[in-house]
């Protein structure tokens, strides 16, 4: 029954939502969060609108094609995997052949609206993080080396300094600090769902630390590494950047990713991996809108 449930799904012809997931629109949409926050940021006047839609729009086109590259690369072990054995290209709504076209049609017309419509260095900054994440991370570190979320994260984390020179053309030390937070932040974000999918990872030969170097080690690597994501996520009021309603907002988010990171360490809590994870998101989120909030509600004079 499951044989022939699975050959008349490789028989149907894909739908927009298989394309839609092949994007990973969540990841997508927090990533533009942190675009937004950039604009923002960048100027103490209002982002012009052109820059807004169509910067935004080009972002999430050239997210989207990384991220469908990603499943392409991934469908062997995403089928092997419950988090992810249900994606459209590991399941076969989708060929490889319609993955391509996808890939490259959602690619391109970013990278083009991002050239014509904002600016070239936005456009180049973009492709870079595309070939970083679609290929460096997807078909080679990610099977390299138990660093692979730490160097790979460092792709994952331009967003907000795509925003930044998408209004001010330049790359500034504001620009490079918020890339610094979420490049900080991803090694215990990712990690925690590692734990809580170790078993998984080590069936597909996925070298993550909790595989290579035990749980425990993990465990206080994601301690370490929400401590250095703390400090740097205060830099911002260190350097004028933002003021104290911010300062207040990094504090509490952050003592909230330090309860989840000893709960995992010193506890018995088999759900705390997973908690940990999610908070991680909610910490993110909460904590550029607070950058955001605090820009316009106590304007600060920051020069890059």
């Amino acid at each position: 029954m499951t044989d022939i449930s699975q050959t008349l799904t490789q028989g149907a012809a894909p739908t927009w939502r298989d394309y839609l997931e092949m994007c990973k629109p969540r990841v997508v949409l927090l990533m533009l969060l942190c675009t937004m926050v950039g604009m923002f940021l960048a100027t103490n006047t209002m982002v012009p609108w052109q820059i807004l839609i169509f910067g935004n729009l080009g972002v999430a086109l050239v997210a989207g094609s990384a991220a469908a590259l990603n499943h392409v690369l991934d469908q062997t072990i995403d089928a092997r995997m419950a988090r992810t054995r249900n994606r459209p290209i590991a399941q076969g709504r989708v060929s490889n052949v319609q993955a391509a076209v996808f890939i490259a049609v959602t690619g391109i017309a970013g990278l083009a609206m991002l050239a014509v419509l904002v600016n070239p260095l936005t456009a180049w900054l973009n492709l870079a993080s595309w070939v970083g994440y679609g290929i460096i991370y997807s078909a080679y570190l990610k099977r390299a080396t138990p660093q692979n979320i730490v160097i790979g994260g460092l792709f994952g984390a331009a967003p907000p300094l795509f925003g930044w020179t998408a209004v001010t053309n330049s790359i500034d030390g504001g620009g490079l600090l918020l890339v610094l937070i979420i490049f900080a932040w991803t090694p215990p974000h990712f990690w925690a769902l590692a734990i809580d999918r170790m078993e998984e990872y080590r069936d597909v030969d996925i070298p993550m630390l909790p595989v290579t170097h035990g749980e425990q080690y993990t465990k206080v690597h994601i301690l370490l590494y929400t401590i250095i994501m703390i400090i740097t996520s205060v830099l911002p009021y260190i350097i004028g950047m933002s003021n104290i309603l911010y300062l207040l907002s990094a504090i509490a988010l952050g003592a909230g990713f330090l309860y989840w990171s000893l709960m995992m360490l010193f506890s018995d809590n088999r759900r705390a991996p997973i908690e940990t994870f999610r908070y991680s998101i909610f910490y993110l989120m909460a904590l550029f809108i607070a950058l955001l909030v605090d820009h316009y509600v106590l304007p600060v004079t920051y020069v890059a």
